[in-house]
C-alpha cells in the first residue's frame, strides 16, 4: 500500500503542537495537553501509534475522535494504530499471526472490543468471531482509522510516524516502511523541511545517558518525540511546539505522571555512564540481591549495579528493562521526579534525563 498524503495550512491564530506514541495511555495525553494550556485556537498533530500497549487504547481513539471534531486536531497512523484493520483486512495466516500477538497483549484495542461486548477470546477459533463482532459493533472507529494519512505535509514541516528518505514523491513510498521505520535520526536522508517523527523512542539514541526530551537534528533536519510513554518506567509524553518562522527555536511540554521531590543537596553528574538499551540488555548477574543486583552488561564488559525487579529471566537469557548507573548533575532546589525510591537513594528524572540521586530530599 502506498503513503496517503494529507496537506495541512495550519492556523495562524496559534500553535502548533506535536505528539506522538501514547500508545493507549489516557490519562497522560490529557495531563499533557492540560499543562500544555492546550486550546481550540491551537493546531495538535499526533503523530502515529495512539493505540497498543497501553491499557486504555479504546477510550483513547474515541477521545481522540472527539477532538478530531473541532476541525484543529489531526492524526497521522503509525503502525500500532494498524492493528485493528490487520484483522480485518489480513487472511488467515494473518488472523493467526495477530491471535499470538493478543495472547501476549491482553490489554490490545481488539480485546477491549470485544471484553466490552462481554467476549472473551479464549481460543484460535475464536478469531472469526471477533472480526465479525468488530465489523458490527465499531463501524465509527474503524472508519476513523481507515481515513488516516500517512504524512501529514505543512509548508515548513512533515509529520510522519517512523520516517521519510525525502520530501520528493511521498506517494509512492510504501506506507508501512513510512510507519515502522526503526532508528531513523541515524539514516541517511535529504530533507529540505522538517520532519517531525516519532516511533522509536529517544532514550535509545544514547549509550551514555538515557534522555526523553525531544532530540532535535539540525543536520538532518529531524524533531524525534517519542518520550518512551508506556514503553519504559521512566517514559514520558512529549508536545513539540513548533517554531512560527524559520530561525526560531523549538520548545516543548513534558508530562511522565510520577511523584516528584525537591532535592536538598547538591551532586556532581558522573562522567562515563552507561544506558542499557533494550535491543542489548543482556546481562550476566554476578551478585544476587533482594533490591540490586551486581551484573556484567555483556555488550560492553561494564560492571553496574541494577534493580533487582529490572531484572528478567527469559529462558537462558538474563536481560534487563533499561538501567543506568548515571548520577543525575542537581542542585538544591531542583524538581525531580522519582522513578524509584531506593535504600541508595532516588532513581529519579531531571528535565527529562533519568539517572541516581543520593542526596536529601522533600517529597511534594
Amino acid at each position: 500500500m502506498r503513503a496517503v498524503v494529507k496537506y495541512l495550512l495550519p492556523s495562524e491564530d496559534g500553535r502548533v503542537l506535536a505528539v506522538s506514541d501514547v500508545h493507549g495511555n489516557l490519562p497522560f495525553l490529557k495531563g499533557l495537553l492540560a499543562k500544555a494550556s492546550f486550546s481550540s485556537e491551537d493546531t495538535l498533530i499526533l503523530v502515529g501509534d495512539l493505540l497498543e500497549k497501553g491499557p486504555e487504547s479504546l477510550n483513547t481513539l474515541r477521545y481522540v475522535m472527539e477532538l478530531c471534531r473541532g476541525g484543529n486536531v489531526h492524526v497521522v497512523a503509525g503502525n500500532c494504530d494498524e492493528t485493528v484493520l490487520s484483522l480485518l483486512d489480513g487472511d488467515e495466516e494473518q488472523e493467526t499471526r495477530i491471535y499470538g500477538y493478543l495472547l501476549c497483549r491482553p490489554e490490545s484495542i481488539l480485546c477491549q472490543m470485544g471484553e466490552r461486548l462481554g467476549f472473551t477470546l479464549r481460543c484460535r477459533a475464536d478469531m472469526s468471531k471477533l472480526r465479525r463482532l468488530v465489523e458490527e459493533h465499531y463501524g465509527p472507529e474503524i472508519r476513523f482509522l481507515r481515513a488516516l494519512p500517512t504524512v501529514i505535509e505543512t509548508p515548513r514541516f512533515l509529520f510522519v510516524h517512523g520516517g521519510v528518505p525525502s520530501e520528493k514523491n511521498l506517494t509512492a513510498l510504501d506506507a508501512w516502511g513510512c510507519m515502522k521505520n526503526d532508528d531513523f535520526l541515524h539514516q541517511d536522508t535529504h530533507l529540505r523541511k522538517w520532519c517531525v517523527v516519532g516511533h522509536w523512542p529517544v532514550t535509545l539514541y544514547d549509550g551514555s545517558i538515557p534522555s526523553a526530551r525531544p532530540i532535535i537534528s539540525l543536520e538532518k533536519r529531524v524533531v524525534s518525540i517519542d518520550g518512551g510513554c508506556v514503553l519504559k518506567w521512566d517514559g514520558q509524553l512529549n508536545a513539540l511546539v513548533l517554531p512560527r518562522n524559520e530561525g526560531e527555536d523549538f520548545s516543548y511540554f513534558s508530562y511522565d505522571g510520577l511523584p516528584t521531590a525537591v532535592a536538598l543537596e547538591k551532586q556532581k553528574g558522573s562522567a562515563h555512564s552507561i544506558n542499557v538499551r533494550w535491543f542489548e540488555n543482556r546481562v550476566t548477574v554476578l551478585e544476587r540481591g533482594e533490591e540490586f543486583c551486581r551484573c556484567r552488561h555483556d555488550v560492553s564488559g561494564r560492571e553496574l549495579d541494577i534493580l533487582t525487579e529490572y531484572i528478567l529471566e527469559r529462558g537462558n537469557a538474563t536481560t534487563c528493562e533499561d538501567s543506568t548507573d548515571y548520577r543525575l548533575q542537581v542542585e538544591p532546589g531542583d524538581i525531580l521526579s522519582v522513578v524509584r525510591r531506593t535504600s541508595r537513594g532516588l532513581l529519579a528524572k531531571k528535565d527529562g534525563v533519568t539517572g541516581w540521586y543520593a542526596g536529601a530530599f522533600r517529597e511534594t
